[in-house]
């Protein structure tokens, strides 16, 4: 009988986390912002000295979804941080990849992301709403992303991402820093949404 390939990865904290069933049991907080700040978004491809990390990204979509929903819970504030949460694990797939791959990949982040959710007091789905809320701060992110770092003209990101309100991305510059200082930064910013909830 053929032996099944391992499904599990070994994490800096010790856990043992299965891919395929995950648990709430085996998720903390230092290995997603320890693996989201080594992972870098655009496949690398940003001007500058280091990555621009997923923990940086997920710094900045939380604070345009702030932005955006100044009078939402601090649940969905946490939520927003934690939004590319799986991929600590799975990687930050570009949407052409994820395509290719076809479902197997959604699934697997489905599982992943609802395991998370449940380790932090959300919801394992999110209502629809909010998702969109969430998405819509993403997509500007990009377009923030994409003019500062990623070489795209205006025109460029706004055909992909859309033209972002000037109001919501005002003052908001992206520094490309030291993963340990993301790392401390993403860690600080959940512990401080964690407490504002209880």
């Amino acid at each position: 009988m053929p032996k099944q390939p391992r499904a599990w990865q070994r994490m800096l904290s010790g856990r043992r986390l299965d891919l395929l069933d995950p648990t709430p049991m085996d998720i903390e907080i230092e290995d997603i912002a320890h693996g989201l700040a080594f992972v870098a978004r655009w496949n690398g491809q940003t001007f500058g000295d280091f990555p621009y990390s997923v923990a940086e990204h997920s710094l900045l979509v939380e604070t345009l979804y702030s932005r955006m929903n100044p009078t939402a819970p601090v649940k969905w504030r946490l939520a927003a941080l934690l939004h590319d949460a799986p991929e600590y694990v799975i990687g930050d797939m570009i949407s052409p990849v994820k395509s290719a791959v076809g479902p197997a990949y959604g699934e697997m982040d489905d599982r992943l992301m609802a395991a998370i959710h449940i380790k932090f007091g959300l919801p394992a789905k999110l209502p629809d709403t909010i998702k969109r809320a969430i998405k819509q701060a993403d997509r500007i992110s990009a377009w923030l992303e994409a003019t500062q770092i990623a070489g795209f003209a205006v025109e460029e990101a706004n055909k992909f991402f859309g033209t972002p309100d000037p109001k919501q991305i005002d003052g908001l510059t992206i520094v490309l820093r030291a993963p340990a200082n993301v790392r401390k930064d993403f860690t600080d910013r959940h512990l401080a949404l964690l407490g504002q909830m209880t």
